[in-house]
C-alpha cells in the first residue's frame, strides 16, 4: 500500500518515497472531487451529517497525506522530494481554491446556516459553519466566472512563488561555508563551538574549522569571535542571502515583488482596499490603522529604553573593546561582552547547565504540575534517526496526545523553529462495508521542530537559555494543538483560532523559563551534574531585560514593515521594498543596519509562511500572554487550579469561540498592556 494513503495510525515516515507522492495526491484529489459531486447532486436538505461531516472527512484525508509531504519537504529536503512536492503543489492549491469558489457548496452551507438544524448544533459546529461562510466569501465564491478563474490562477501562482522563496533561502544558506585553517583566527570562540566547526570540516573531508550560515554555527561566531574581519565576512554573507548581492540563482527580489502584486490583486478582486485588510478579516484586530496605532504606541514606550541600550553599547564598545564605530557585525559580540561585564556571567557558562535530557525532563514536569498530565517516551516511525517521539497521558494513564521532537539543525532542514499538526483531535466513526462499527476520539499528534546544535564529542546536546525559551515556545504551540477537547475538526486545536491569538499559548510558556522552581528541575551541569546555582540564576534574572528596548523595537520594526508592505505599499510604484523598510526604520528604529543588509529577502514568515500582514501577532500575543501569566504570578506560579483553568478556558476550547471570549473567561477581563511593559522592563524605575 502507498504509505501516504494509510490513515489507520501514525505516518509511515520510514517508507515514504518521492514516487509515492503523485499517485497519492491524484487518488485523494479524485476521491474528494467525486464526493463533492455526489454531495451536490443530492437533493435532500443539507445537514451536518449528510453534508458537512462527509466533506470534512474527505478533506482531512487529503490534508493528512499532503501534510506529511509538506513536513518532509521542510525537514528532509532533497532534490527528488522537492521536485515531487513542487510538481504536486499546484494541484493541491487548485483543489482548495476550487472548493472555496464553489457557489453550489456555498449555497449548501448557507442553507444549513438559515435552516432549522442550525440552532440545535453545538457552539463549536455553529462556529465552523460561520467560518465556512466567511471563508467562501474570502475564497472568491461570489465572484463572476471570469474573475473566479483569475482568482484561482492567483492562488496557484502565489503558492508556487512562496515555495520557491523558501527553497531559495535554504539553498542560499547551504551554499555558503567558510573554512578557517589557522586556529588563532578563532580567538574568543568557546571550545564547544570550535569542536562543532571542526567536526563540520571533517564531515566534508577538510581539516580546520568550517562555519556555515545555519543558526547553531552563525550565532555563536557572531557572539564570541574576537576576529572582527571574520564576523564582518559572515555577517555580509548571512544578510545578503537570497538577494541581488549574493548568488543570483537564489535571488528572492523578483519573487517578493511578484508575490506582493498578486496579493494586492487578490485583495482588489474581493473588494478590499489592500491585502492588509483582507488578512485582518480572520484576525482579532479590525483594521491596519488599529494595528499601526498599537505598534506605534508600544514603540513610543520602548524607544527611550532602546536609545539608552544603544548608547551604553556604543560607549562600552569604544572604551572597553576598542571599537570606535560600532558596526552591525559588532552588535552581538559587544552585547555579549557587555552582558558578561555587567552581570558577571556568559551564555556559554549558563549553557553547561542545560543538557537536552534535563531540559526535557523539567519541561515535562512543568506540564505535569500545571495540567495533571504525564509525558512518556514512545515509539513511532521517524524521518531521521535523531527524532524523538512522546505520549501525553492524563492522570489515569489515558492517552491524550502524541508528538515528534526534531531538535537539531541539518542541511536538509529549513531554518527556524515551528510546530505543525500531523493529526487533529476529532470524534470519528469507523465503518466496515458501509456499516457503523465503532466510534471514538482521534488522538492528536504534533510535530515540534527546532534548529539547535546536535551533540558532539560524546557530550549531550547543550542548549543556551534562549534556546530553552524557544523550545518552551514551540511546546506551548504543541499543547494548544494536543490538549484541545473539541471534537469537530474545523475548530479543534489551533484550527479556527484567530491568527493573532495563536501565539498566546506559546509565549505564555516562555515565562516559566524564568522561574527558579522550574529551572531547578531542568538543570544539570554537563560535567559536574550540579543544579543551576542560585547566584547564577539571580544574575540571569537581573539580565533578563538586557537590551529589551532594542529587542522590542526590532520586532515592532518588522511588524510595522509587514503591515505597511501589505497596506500602503505599491509594488508597481517607484519606491522599492528596501526603501519602505528604510522608511519604517527611520520612524521606529534606533539601530540601523548597513545599506547592503537585505533582511526582506529572507523574511520567510511573511513571504513563505502564514504571517503576511500578521507579523504583529507576536507583539499582540505578548500582551495576551503576559497578562494571562500575571494571574499565575498573583496566585502562585505552579498553581494547579490556575493551570487547569488555563487549560480549560484557553487550550481546550481551540477555535470554538472567539479568542477574546476565551481570554476574558480565563482572566476575568480584557487584556491590558501593563503586564507586558513590566515583564519587559519598559517602565521607569522609581
Amino acid at each position: 500500500m502507498n504509505p501516504l494513503l494509510d490513515f489507520t495510525g501514525l505516518p509511515r515516515f520510514a517508507e515514504i518515497r518521492p514516487e509515492h507522492i503523485t499517485p497519492a495526491a491524484d487518488q485523494l484529489l479524485a476521491e474528494s472531487r467525486a464526493l463533492t459531486s455526489n454531495l451536490l447532486t443530492d437533493t435532500s436538505v443539507p445537514t451536518w451529517d449528510n453534508f458537512v461531516q462527509p466533506l470534512a472527512d474527505s478533506n482531512e484525508r487529503l490534508a493528512r497525506a499532503w501534510g506529511q509531504v509538506s513536513h518532509l519537504n521542510a525537514v528532509m529536503n532533497a532534490p527528488p522530494l522537492r521536485e515531487a512536492y513542487n510538481a504536486n503543489l499546484p494541484k493541491i492549491t487548485q483543489y482548495y481554491a476550487e472548493m472555496a469558489q464553489n457557489i453550489a457548496l456555498f449555497d449548501k452551507v448557507k442553507a444549513i446556516h438559515t435552516g432549522a438544524e442550525f440552532a440545535t448544533l453545538s457552539a463549536a459546529r455553529q462556529k465552523i459553519i460561520e467560518h465556512e461562510l466567511r471563508d467562501f466569501r474570502l475564497g472568491g465564491a461570489e465572484l463572476p466566472a471570469a474573475e473566479k478563474a483569475r482568482f484561482l490562477a492567483l492562488q496557484e501562482e502565489m503558492s508556487a512563488l512562496c515555495s520557491r522563496f523558501s527553497d531559495n533561502i535554504l539553498d542560499a544558506t547551504n551554499a555558503y561555508t567558510w573554512l578557517v585553517e589557522d586556529e588563532s583566527e578563532l580567538s574568543g570562540i568557546p571550545a564547544d563551538e570550535r569542536q562543532v566547526a571542526a567536526e563540520a570540516a571533517r564531515a566534508v573531508g577538510r581539516s580546520g574549522w568550517l562555519f556555515t550560515l545555519q543558526a547553531p554555527s552563525y550565532g555563536p561566531l557572531m557572539q564570541y569571535a574576537d576576529n572582527r574581519a571574520l564576523r564582518e565576512r559572515m555577517y555580509i554573507a548571512y544578510n545578503t542571502r537570497s538577494s541581488e548581492l549574493g548568488n543570483a540563482e537564489f535571488d528572492n527580489s523578483p519573487l517578493m515583488v511578484q508575490i506582493l502584486k498578486l496579493r494586492a490583486e487578490e485583495a482588489r478582486l474581493l473588494n478590499f482596499a489592500n491585502f492588509a485588510e483582507l488578512s485582518l478579516a480572520t484576525k482579532m484586530a479590525n483594521t491596519p490603522q488599529q494595528v499601526g496605532n498599537f505598534l506605534r504606541e508600544l514603540a513610543q514606550r520602548a524607544k527611550p529604553f532602546a536609545e539608552r541600550d544603544l548608547a551604553e553599547l556604543r560607549e562600552f564598545a569604544n572604551t572597553q573593546l576598542g571599537i570606535k564605530e560600532l558596526q552591525a557585525w559588532d552588535v552581538s559580540y559587544a552585547s555579549e561582552h557587555l552582558r558578561q561585564r555587567r552581570y558577571a556571567f556568559s551564555e556559554q557558562e549558563v549553557k553547561q547547565y542545560f543538557p537536552e535530557d534535563s531540559v526535557l525532563a523539567g519541561m515535562f514536569k512543568l506540564v505535569e504540575t500545571l495540567y495533571g498530565l504525564n509525558v512518556r517516551p514512545a515509539q513511532a516511525p521517524r524521518w531521521h534517526e535523531t527524532v524523538r517521539f512522546f505520549d501525553i497521558q492524563d492522570g489515569d494513564g489515558k492517552l491524550v496526545g502524541q508528538f515528534y521532537l526534531d531538535l537539531y539543525a541539518r542541511n536538509s532542514k529549513r531554518g527556524g523553529a515551528w510546530m505543525d499538526d500531523a493529526i487533529t483531535r476529532r470524534r470519528v466513526q469507523k465503518t466496515e462495508d458501509g456499516r457503523q462499527r465503532t466510534e471514538g476520539i482521534q488522538i492528536p499528534v504534533a510535530y515540534l521542530n527546532c534548529n539547535f546544535a546536535a551533540p558532539v564529542g560524546g557530550k549531550p546536546a547543550l542548549f543556551t537559555h534562549d534556546e530553552v525559551i524557544t523550545l518552551f515556545h514551540e511546546f506551548g504551540h504543541g499543547l494548544h494543538h494536543l490538549l484541545t477537547q473539541v471534537e469537530d475538526l474545523g475548530v479543534s486545536g489551533i484550527n479556527g483560532v484567530e491568527w493573532d491569538a495563536v501565539e498566546l499559548p506559546s509565549q505564555f510558556m516562555e515565562n516559566f523559563c524564568w522561574e527558579w522552581d522550574v529551572l531547578q528541575d531542568m538543570t544539570c551541569h554537563a560535567d559536574t551534574g550540579e543544579k543551576l546555582p542560585r547566584p547564577l540564576f539571580d544574575k540571569m534574572l537581573a539580565a533578563k531585560n538586557f537590551q529589551s528596548g532594542l529587542q522590542t523595537l526590532r520586532q515592532i520594526e518588522f511588524s510595522l514593515f509587514d503591515m505597511r508592505l501589505h497596506g500602503d505599499f505599491d509594488p508597481l510604484g517607484k519606491r522599492t521594498i528596501q526603501q519602505l523598510l528604510d522608511e519604517v526604520r527611520s520612524e521606529v528604529a534606533v539601530l540601523i543596519p548597513p545599506a547592503f543588509n537585505r533582511f526582506p529577502n529572507s523574511f520567510s514568515h511573511i513571504f513563505a509562511g502564514g504571517y503576511a500582514a500578521g507579523y504583529y501577532s507576536y507583539k499582540w500575543a505578548e500582551v495576551l500572554s503576559a497578562d494571562a501569566y500575571s494571574l499565575f504570578e498573583e496566585s502562585g506560579v505552579l498553581n494547579l487550579a490556575v493551570g487547569l483553568r488555563f487549560r480549560d478556558e484557553i487550550l481546550a476550547v481551540g477555535g470554538s469561540r472567539d479568542a477574546m471570549q476565551s481570554f476574558v473567561a480565563f482572566r476575568g477581563r480584557e487584556p491590558t498592556i501593563d503586564a507586558l511593559l513590566r515583564h519587559s522592563g519598559l517602565v521607569a524605575s522609581n
